[in-house]
Formats: structure tokens, sequence, C-alpha cells
């Protein structure tokens, strides 16, 4: 990609005096799929995936076009300098710092080092573990990724960017009678396969799968209010899902969000921190320029239980009044869009044993399988992966199928206690129908009053 470099600045320059503002990114990325089911391989794809995208702003109006051939720069400039030409808008952009950069992420064991079969192996190990007692099915999906991208501006930014990723996700199904109950796992992160060839893949697997057998002989929950204490999962999921989404300032300027107008407003208890950190290079939501060349940093989002600041794109940060945040990312053939990296509840002081030793009668919710938030009203249902019961601060009985609901702001205001344990998550973020690498997660929290009950 560097390689291009002049002749994406050649390109802006031919352009600059017919638009406000100009920016050109391009990449050019080698991937491998595998995806094993029951032990078995289904499918490899590997190939590379090249294209390059350029923005033109002109009268508030963007003109936007992409192609997979950097021979045809000249062209797609020329469409999206029509398109800009023939709409009005009101779009204005946040003032940003001109970058000249060269990233690298780091890696020690590059993918292209690495053979089909070394790959293949590790899945198959991850699947034949996860295989014991009822588990009757198990499916295993690895990706990777390596990427090098170039973005320039009209404004003198000119970035290089060699990113990798990788990662391996599993699933387990047991089923005994009419029962079936399903454990799931991954692993990963934003660097090379060191990610998972330094990991113990027969414990991974083995847990996976353990966990589905567990839930099969798992009593049907209890339904009311109850103090729980969250696993770091699921603590990630709720601060993702039900507070991530809604501090991005697009939805906020599109009425979407519970969180409008809330800024510098308490919005959780005293000891609640939430934390998008796109800098993190633990995090597999990692990256060090977004996709408008904003350099990423460490976002307090909610500072002692006040909303302190939003996720934002330069657009969305001109509309509000305030300087980008480093989250506008896009798949290269989309146009940016406001989106979380890694996202997170900062950890307290408090041992596991302290969170749950005065619940007499409580649960412990582990693991996520999935949910449905509404931002605009705030609410939220989230199902746990595991739960047990919680007696007198003892762990006893395991429970399945629990569901936990509520309102995302009387739920964080009922944040009672936060542990000293943190684990970040690795996982995939839909919207817009663009998906992105992301991060989630926290420590062990107590919230009390939580609504709790059956889900199928």
């Amino acid at each position: 990609m560097e390689e291009n470099l002049d002749y994406f600045i050649k390109t802006i320059d031919n352009i600059t005096l017919k638009a406000d503002y100009v920016d050109i990114k391009a990449s050019k990325g080698n991937n491998t799929n595998i995806i094993m089911k029951d032990n078995k391989i289904q499918e490899v794809n590997t190939g590379i995936d090249i294209g390059a995208r350029i923005r033109v702003l002109k009268n508030g109006a963007w003109g936007f076009a992409f192609t997979n051939d950097l021979n045809k720069l000249d062209e797609i400039a020329k469409t999206a300098i029509k398109l800009s030409n023939v709409l009005n808008g009101d779009v204005e952009l946040a003032e940003a710092e001109i970058v000249e950069d060269n990233v690298k992420t780091p890696r020690k064991i590059p993918f292209s080092d690495v053979t089909i079969e070394d790959k293949k192996e590790i899945i198959t190990d991850a699947s034949k573990a996860a295989t014991l007692g009822n588990v009757s099915s198990t499916t295993v999906s690895y990706s990777d990724s390596e990427s090098k991208s170039v973005f320039v501006n009209s404004e003198g930014s000119s970035i290089s960017m060699d990113e990798t990723r990788v990662g391996l996700f599993l699933n387990a199904a047991a089923s005994s009678g009419d029962i079936i109950q399903f454990g799931h796992g991954s692993i990963g992160g934003a660097k090379g396969f060191e990610a998972l060839k330094d990991q113990d893949i027969e414990k991974f697997g083995r847990n996976i799968g353990e966990k589905a057998n567990r839930l099969l002989k798992a009593n049907t929950p209890p339904s009311g209010n109850f103090s729980i204490v969250a696993d770091n999962e699921l603590t990630g999921v709720f601060i993702h899902e039900a507070l991530g989404h809604a501090v991005e300032a697009d939805l906020i300027l599109q009425n979407d969000s519970i969180l409008k107008g809330k800024l510098n407003q308490k919005i959780g208890s005293d000891i609640v921190n939430i934390i998008d950190d796109a800098s993190d290079m633990s995090g597999f939501g990692y990256y060090a320029y977004d996709g408008e060349g904003i350099k990423t940093k460490k976002n307090q989002l909610v500072k002692n239980g006040e909303l302190v600041s939003l996720l934002s794109s330069r657009e969305s940060a001109s509309k509000l009044d305030m300087k980008s945040s480093g989250n506008a990312r896009s798949i290269i053939s989309e146009q940016p869009i406001v989106r979380m990296s890694n996202t997170y509840l900062e950890p307290g002081d408090m041992s596991f044993e302290e969170l749950t030793e005065d619940i007499s009668d409580g649960i412990y919710l582990k693991g996520s399988r999935g949910g449905q938030v509404d931002t605009g009203k705030g609410i939220f249902q989230f199902n746990a992966a595991e739960s047990f019961k919680i007696e007198n601060g003892e762990i006893t009985d395991p429970l399945r199928d629990v569901s936990l609901s509520g309102n995302v702001l009387e739920t964080l205001k009922n944040v009672d206690a936060i542990g000293s344990d943190f684990k970040l998550g690795i996982g995939f973020c839909g919207k817009s129908g663009q998906v992105a690498p992301v991060g989630d997660g926290g420590p062990h929290t107590k919230i009390l009053n939580a609504t709790v009950g059956g889900s199928s």
C-alpha cells in the first residue's frame, strides 16, 4: 500500500479545488477462514482483499465511491465529485490534527509463517477437547487477517497501518432426552498467531464441553428481583450493549438513545467508571487510527457515575460541538460510522467472596448467549450462558436458561460493588450492516434489585 502513497496524494491534489474536503483509504489484506463441524473440516477459505474508497465533501454533502481496482481511483474520484455536486446537506467536520505516521501491530508469529495444517491442528484440538460426555455436536470457527492500509486526506494527513487479528470461536451442544444446552467460548487478539499458540487449547475446549454438560443437570430459575453477581463476560456484554450503543453520537442525534441530553448528568452509582479504548493493544477492538485518521486514545465515558463523554466521528462531533473521539470505523467499501472499540467497566477493589458474602438469596450469572436492547427506551434483556444460586453467600445449585432484564439507567444506579478482577473478551459487533471486531468486559459486578427470569 505504501508504494501507492504518492498516487493517492496526487489524486487528492487533483480534486481538492473541486471540494471542501477529500479523503482516501485503501487496503490490501490476506485472510484465512476455517470452519469445522463435528470434528470435520467444512470450509477453508483463503484470499486477498483489495480496495479503495474516496469521500468528497462539498456544500455540506458527501460523495462516496469504492473500487476493488486501484487503477480506477481517478474514475471513482469523478463519481464521488458528481454525487457531492448534486446534493446539499449540513455536514461539517470537527477539527482534527494533521498526522503523518506509520503503525505496525506487534506480532511474534505472522500468519503467513503458519501453514493451513497448523491452523487446522489447533481447531481440531479445540473441537476434540469439547467433545465429551453428552456433547453431540461442536462447531469451530477460525479467522485471521493481515492487512495493510493507507489513509490520506486533503488536510495533509498521511497514515500507513499494518494490522493483524485472529479469533477462534467454539460452540458445543449437549443433549439429554428433550433438553439441549450449549457451551461457547472465544480466544484471540489483535496480534499474531501467538494469540492462540500461547493458549492451553485443550483446557479451552474442555471447559466449553463441561459447561454444556453441566447445564443439562441445571434447574430452571426462579423469577423476580434479586441481588445478582455478573461475571466478567456478562458485565462486558451489558456495558457494550446497554450503555455503549447508547453513547454513540449518531444514535443520540437520531433521537434513538436514552442518554440524549444527559451529558454531565448522573446515570449510575458513584463506583461506575466506563471506558472505551481503541488504543489498548490487548483488546480485540484495537486500532491506532480510526477511519478518518483520528489517533485513538482512552475515552472515559462514565466517571463516578456521571456521563462525561460520547463516542463520535468528525461529523457527529461537529454537530455536538465537541472533538471526535476516534470512533469512526467501517469496512473499506462503506462510509465510516460511529462504533465502539474496547469497551469495559473499570475494576474495583473487592474479591469475589466479598461480592457474595452478604447475599442471602441471589443469583450468579455467567457468560452471555445473546439478548436485545432498545437504546431509545433504555430497556434490555440478556440471556446468561450459565447461572447458579447464591445462598447465604455461597454458590450452590446450577441454573439454566436465565434472563436478566431491566432499565439501563436503573441498573447502572443499582451497581453496588465491583470486583478487583478484570477480563476483556473478544467478539464482533454489527451496526448498519457492517461488522467490526470489538472487545468488551470488566470485573465481576454486584447489582441490587435486578429482574431475573427464565428464558427460552
